[in-house]
């Protein structure tokens, strides 16, 4: 163990002095130099000891100096290698369009990626404030751009920073275009390798133009007159972007009786009035629950950072319900089917979600007589779909990650569309002296009880790694012979070849399906250093039935929790 860390010391030492050597900024200078200062080996080995991997999908990491961080250096390297890339395979005039949210250095990274194209002769359009990702999958196909980039980490914690890449559908890149650009950055060993000649006449700021074109496309999606709503809705941006443009969306489908959470308004890189700016988490939601609760509201909105996926609260009976990604998901899908009008669409339509997203949309994709398509996780996936299926109409679809889309001018998960076509629902069925919460009992009752859960561990650093590689090895090679105490029927590792045909690329996921239809799912997570456990079980819809599954999934945690936490 010590040889090898050793090893790790040698190789970022050099890789560390390597910077200092190409002249960067005294401030970043003397902290490569306090990294190799004694004391500091773990530090310095965490920062240097590879380089941040480009995914494929792009980049996330800790902000900070260094090769394996996220900063203005590794920015520029991807970049580049983007840039090599779009070169290569497009002849004649490229471009490419930058959004970025309201994260330390996004801004700086965002007008660093501009000036790389621009020095690369790419043509590049950039916001002159912050913007939601959404509207940045938007404006690719809006302005025809090759490509499009966000400076985002999402939902992640404060310490993070990352680099979403866009292929010129508006969807992530996806194969063969992910592994290309990987080779293309991979190729870049030396600053030297990168052009930062900016021009400043290729760069162009765009705002209000693509703005009021992406509400009026959102305003097309309404199916409901909420003229005369007496909705009472609370949204929280989480000081992030979706101050932007959810208001404009929400009063676009004729809400008026909107209030926002004040101290969650401005846009503020450190989050300070929560641990984590990440809607799936009941803290994150607090301070918007205690404002739903003192002025009695119907409702809850809470985005992410990036505005790409949003949590949900109702006040109800005296009470505040909790929706999940897969309940939501299902109430998107069902209100969309419940007013598909066949004639106004010429092709089949179809939803779709990801294989740990609740199978209730299945079944009511099933009765309503369309197809339901599940992808792998991943919204990029659910994008390629729609990309592929050209001789078929994407209706609607989601991930129980709180990510959900509505029709297809947008190819990525769309919180601003979601949060004004869940309010629509909600009126919708306030019209009808019904809660959502009153759909989903119905829906519950029609197709059945679904009960699902997500159970995370984390574990970080490299032997953190090691540790989520060995638990996924464990149950490829001995998986258990019952889950929820039922005989588990199939083993399916999407590390090889499936039976799904609308998968088509291996991914590190293994999924244990019983003999009820009961299932987990695990995979590393692709965005933290965490390892995500999926739960999924149905029945008869019944308070017995319910605290019963609840129970199962509980026990089965509990079993988790102790050999591996």
């Amino acid at each position: 163990m010590q040889s090898r860390i050793n090893e790790l010391i040698k190789i970022s030492r050099i890789e560390a002095e390597k910077w200092i050597s190409y002249g960067l900024k005294k401030k970043e200078e003397k902290e490569i130099k306090d990294l190799l200062s004694e004391g500091n080996e773990i530090n310095l080995i965490e920062s240097f000891h590879k380089k941040l991997e480009f995914g494929t999908g792009g980049m996330r990491g800790l902000i900070g100096i260094g090769s394996n961080r996220i900063n203005s250096y590794t920015i520029s390297l991807a970049t580049q290698g983007l840039c090599n890339y779009l070169n290569k395979v497009i002849d004649g005039n490229k471009s490419a369009v930058i959004a970025y949210d309201s994260r330390r250095f996004s801004k700086e990274f965002g007008n660093q990626t501009a000036k790389i194209f621009s020095a690369n002769n790419i043509k590049s359009y950039i916001f002159s404030d912050l913007r939601p990702t959404p509207e940045l999958s938007f404006a690719v196909r809006e302005l025809n751009c090759s490509c499009g980039i966000v400076i985002t980490a999402s939902h992640n914690p404060k310490e993070y920073n990352g680099y979403k890449v866009y292929w010129n559908d508006g969807g992530q890149i996806t194969a063969p275009h992910d592994k290309n650009i990987i080779s293309e950055v991979e190729k870049i060993t030396d600053f030297n390798q990168i052009n930062f000649n900016f021009n400043s006449k290729l760069i162009e700021e765009i705002d209000t133009k693509i703005d009021k074109k992406y509400i009026n496309k959102i305003q097309s999606l309404s199916v409901y007159d909420n003229s005369r709503s007496k909705l009472k809705i609370i949204f929280s941006s989480l000081h992030g972007t979706g101050i932007t443009q959810i208001p404009n969306a929400l009063k676009a489908f004729g809400f008026k009786n909107i209030s926002s959470v004040k101290s969650q308004e401005s846009p503020d890189p450190e989050f300070s009035t929560v641990n984590s700016p990440n809607p799936e988490d009941l803290d994150a939601l607090y301070l918007g629950i205690k404002k739903l609760k003192k002025e009695k509201a119907d409702i809850l909105l809470a985005t992410d950072p990036d505005s790409d996926r949003v949590g949900v609260a109702l006040y109800d009976n005296e009470k505040i319900k909790i929706l999940n990604g897969n309940q939501l998901a299902s109430l998107i899908v069902y209100y969309s089917l419940i007013n598909l009008d066949s004639n106004k669409i010429s092709k089949p339509p179809y939803v779709a979600k990801t294989i740990v997203t609740t199978r209730l949309i299945d079944e009511i994709a099933r009765n309503f007589g369309v197809k339901s398509y599940s992808t792998l996780t991943g919204f990029k996936y659910i994008a390629e779909l729609i990309k592929n299926k050209n001789a078929e109409k994407f209706i609607a679809g989601g991930e129980e990650s709180y990510g959900y889309l509505i029709n297809d001018f947008v190819r990525d998960k769309d919180a601003i569309i979601s949060c004004a076509y869940i309010c629509e629902i909600a009126n919708w069925a306030k019209d009808n002296s019904k809660s959502l919460n009153d759909i989903l009992e119905e829906i519950y009752d029609t197709y059945g009880l679904f009960k699902e859960k997500l159970y995370t561990i984390k574990m970080e650093g490299i032997s953190g790694s090691n540790r989520i590689n060995d638990i996924m090895e464990k149950y490829r090679s001995t998986p258990p012979l019952k889950i929820f105490g039922d005989k588990v029927k199939e083993v399916i590792d999407y590390n090889k070849r499936v039976k799904n045909p609308i998968i088509n690329v291996k991914s590190n996921v293994i999924q244990l399906v019983s003999e009820k239809n009961y299932s987990i799912t695990l995979r590393p997570s692709g965005t933290e250093p965490k390892i995500k456990f999926y739960f999924s079980l149905s029945g008869n819809n019944s308070e017995e039935n319910k605290s019963k599954l609840s129970n199962l999934i509980d026990k089965e945690i509990l079993s988790i929790k102790n050999n591996y936490e």
